[in-house]
């Protein structure tokens, strides 16, 4: 079974659940967990809301804060569950290559994460940090919906 879970979140609902149900697969397996979000670096140009309202200064501690909520709560969940957990924020240009890279990096057997379910011309447009994390990977990849 899997040892060691990589698990990525942005901080949605989805990914919320997604982190519940993988915690308790890491539980039954008796792995570990590493909880992963990413940053996307500040762009001048951007189609992110927060980037256009934000300084670069302004961003980073946004995200940061955001991302440090997250993890927390991540790691609150896996403290109840008696599953070992890290948790790790990272910037990254592309957050797919990101979660692939840590799971290399880390050792990590599965990679656990959040569908957001883009259909038509959205998920051509913006794509979906999940499937290019299933089209890249090596690791094996479990969805969540």
């Amino acid at each position: 079974m899997f040892k060691h879970i990589l698990i990525p979140t942005d901080g949605s609902a989805l990914s919320t659940m997604a982190i519940q149900k993988a915690l308790q697969l890491a539980r039954d397996a008796q792995a570990k967990v590493t909880v992963i979000t990413v940053m996307e670096p500040f762009h001048i140009f951007s189609m992110d809301s927060t980037q256009l309202a934000d300084t670069r200064s302004a961003y980073a501690k946004h995200a940061g804060e955001a991302a440090e909520h997250c993890l927390e709560g991540a790691k609150r969940q896996a403290e109840v569950l008696g599953v070992p957990c890290e948790a790790i924020h990272v910037e990254h240009a592309m957050p797919y290559k990101a979660i692939i890279d840590t799971a290399v990096a880390k050792g990590c057997d599965l990679i656990a994460m959040a569908s957001h379910g883009r259909r038509g011309a959205a998920a051509l447009i913006l794509g979906s940090e999940t499937v290019k994390v299933l089209t890249h990977s090596s690791i094996p990849v479990l969805v969540y919906r």
